[in-house]
């Protein structure tokens, strides 16, 4: 079972609050937790995408690091896995809920930032942009770390949740990290102005399915950690309400009154305070 809490789904909601004092505020109140999962792979939860951790003889390798106001928070945590320093860092993609310590973590703790070449550029292209925050390595398709024994294997999926998505599996202790292309029991955010797509979304789950077991760990980018089964049911959300929502736009409906007619009580449980199904209807739609 999903529990939505105040803090677990956070996600993107801090961007929906006008106030920056109220939301740096509510910043404050986040707890931040860490989870050993198998190997040398942890997750970390506070607001924002979770983080997935290599922590062994080697170092400490993350994979996101969530808002800037946590980033004290984020080390104090890493520092108890082993070290408050991180020597890389992976951006799964640009947006600030997973990239918004990375200032913090490069001009502070010297760490190196890796993301797919898309997420500098959108990085880059923000209003007062920190360099420091930026990636200094970046790659198409993807790359790999050799690391605390284990091979982490970075892959990246094309114009699914933005246009500069990757996803990581540790392939040892076989534990994947979706990044936001894995919204667990939730509507998925799909950002359609950042490269995202719906059909590019369905194939990047797909492919990830195709590369998970029965046995495999799932760090979502967003819920609780998760396996095949999780999934797989979000897979068929998606499939199930976009066709839906096609087969009622070629009627000639619009926009609005597909809105009305709703997805039905089947899928009422994966609403949320960020993706409300009024938005993942208008999501499907205009994509």
């Amino acid at each position: 079972m999903i529990i939505k809490n105040k803090f677990a789904v956070f996600a993107l909601g801090v961007a929906l609050i006008s106030s920056s004092v109220q939301a740096q505020n509510t910043l404050d109140e986040v707890k931040v937790t860490s989870k050993t999962l198998r190997g040398s792979v942890n997750a970390i939860h506070g607001a924002g995408g979770n983080i997935g951790v290599s922590a062994g003889k080697d170092g400490v390798l993350i994979i996101d690091d969530q808002y800037a106001p946590l980033a004290e928070k984020i080390a104090s945590a890493l520092g108890e896995l082993g070290s408050d320093k991180p020597k890389y860092i992976v951006n799964t993609h640009f947006h600030g809920d997973h990239t918004g310590s990375n200032a913090f973590f490069r001009e502070q703790k010297d760490a190196t930032i890796f993301a797919h070449a898309n997420v500098r550029i959108r990085l880059a292209s923000g209003e007062n942009v920190n360099p420091a925050s930026l990636p200094v390595v970046t790659y198409e398709s993807g790359i790999q770390f050799h690391f605390n024994d284990e091979t982490i294997h970075v892959f990246h999926l094309p114009s699914a949740h933005t246009d500069g998505d990757s996803a990581v599996w540790f392939e040892q202790p076989d534990v994947l990290h979706a990044g936001d292309v894995f919204f667990n029991g939730l509507f998925p955010f799909i950002d359609l102005d950042g490269g995202g797509s719906v059909p590019g979304y369905i194939a990047a789950v797909e492919t990830l399915l195709n590369k998970v077991d029965d046995d495999t760990i799932i760090i979502p980018g967003h819920g609780e950690i998760a396996d095949k089964a999780d999934l797989e049911a979000f897979l068929t959300m998606i499939k199930v309400t976009n066709t839906k929502v096609d087969a009622l736009k070629a009627s000639g409906m619009s926009e609005d009154d597909v809105v009305k007619t709703g997805l039905g009580e089947e899928w009422k449980s994966w609403d949320w305070n960020f993706i409300s199904e009024e938005r993942w209807i208008r999501t499907l739609y205009q994509s």
